[in-house]
């Protein structure tokens, strides 16, 4: 079981409020991402729940059990850090066992266990190599697997791929991902990246300067952001905004359109510009739209062999059903 209620939970450090009081609720097997710019509070927020951070005020429980005030050790979860934090003298078999043997569990039994995570990290190969002859991804798992043995209540990764490239960061995403499906294991995963969040999480919190903007599926965020900043911060590239008398006719202070929802053409379309900056990656072309008298810039996702190049005219047409309004507040507009 990995249920956990956050009730009225607020962090100071003492006199700046960091974590405004919150509740949230983390059902058991779900995977929640923690998402937001730098300094929202998303890594705070898991430190509190691991018990390495204390409550100022307000109460954490894991399923039904009151945590608030009882060590990180004592509260069945297990952390994955940005950092590997490997001993680099021991090998990836004695570096798993690591937490089995502080505390003392029985020899057999930490070898199943040591052979259950191997198996489905796939380091069954490496177990009696040392850290230093792994590649990053890997390393990256046997910290993954020193948490598996533990059989914890939930996982607690803070930005763990943060140090790997790009290639890597794809892969391991995909791993954690199928991981969380065969564990069914409650997981909660801070990053600043909304692209991991997207395609990872069952369930979103959005956070801004320690306050929840908007909780849901990577869906229900990308479709109904509640307010301008989630609409500005869920979607890559992210949603064109735009106010005066062009929100106003369609009753908003504020209107936006995501670059997927606009449909460009050489011939006739809403609004007139002139075609900047070409981004082409194969599948698609992302236009950077000036001159509409509009906004400085509008983004556009389009085909990749849409036949649109720098300084020609382009008319620009928005998916009238796709079209997000905001009122004076920056609030949604059903």
């Amino acid at each position: 079981m990995g249920r956990i209620v956050l009730k009225g939970v607020r962090k100071a450090f003492g006199d700046v409020e960091v974590i405004p009081p919150l509740d949230l609720e983390i059902e058991d097997g779900e995977f929640v991402v923690f998402v937001g710019p730098s300094g929202c509070g998303k890594s705070t927020l898991l430190r509190l729940i691991a018990g390495l951070e204390d409550v100022s005020s307000g109460d954490i429980e894991i399923d039904e059990r009151n945590v608030s005030t009882v060590s990180p050790a004592k509260r069945g979860l297990a952390m994955v850090f940005q950092s590997y934090a490997l001993y680099p003298h021991m090998s990836v078999r004695k570096n798993i066992a690591f937490p089995l043997r502080m505390s003392k569990m029985d020899k057999a039994e930490q070898d199943k266990r040591i052979a259950h995570a191997a198996s489905i990290l796939n380091l069954t190969d490496y177990l009696e190599r040392r850290p230093g002859q792994l590649s990053g991804g890997q390393r990256q798992r046997v910290a993954i697997g020193r948490a598996i043995v533990r059989e914890p209540a939930a996982f607690l990764f803070d930005e763990p791929l943060s140090n790997l490239d790009a290639a890597l960061r794809h892969g391991m995403r995909v791993e954690i991902g199928e991981l969380h499906k065969d564990l069914a294991t409650t997981m909660i995963y801070v990053t600043h990246d909304q692209i991991e969040a997207m395609t990872m999480a069952d369930k979103i919190v959005v956070l801004r300067a320690g306050y929840i903007e908007q909780v849901g599926s990577p869906l229900e965020l990308y479709h109904k952001p509640r307010n301008l900043f989630v609409a500005g911060f869920i979607g890559s590239p992210t949603m064109n905004l735009f106010e005066g008398a062009t929100a106003a006719e369609h009753g908003a202070h504020t209107i936006g359109v995501r670059p997927e929802h606009l449909v460009p053409s050489k011939t006739e379309g809403l609004w007139k510009g002139r075609v900047g900056l070409s981004e082409h990656l194969g599948s698609d072309t992302f236009l950077h739209i000036h001159d509409t008298g509009l906004t400085e810039t509008i983004t556009v996702r389009a085909g990749g062999d849409i036949d649109l190049h720098h300084n020609d005219t382009v008319y620009l047409t928005p998916e009238a059903d796709k079209i997000h309004r905001f009122d004076a507040q920056g609030l949604r507009i059903a």
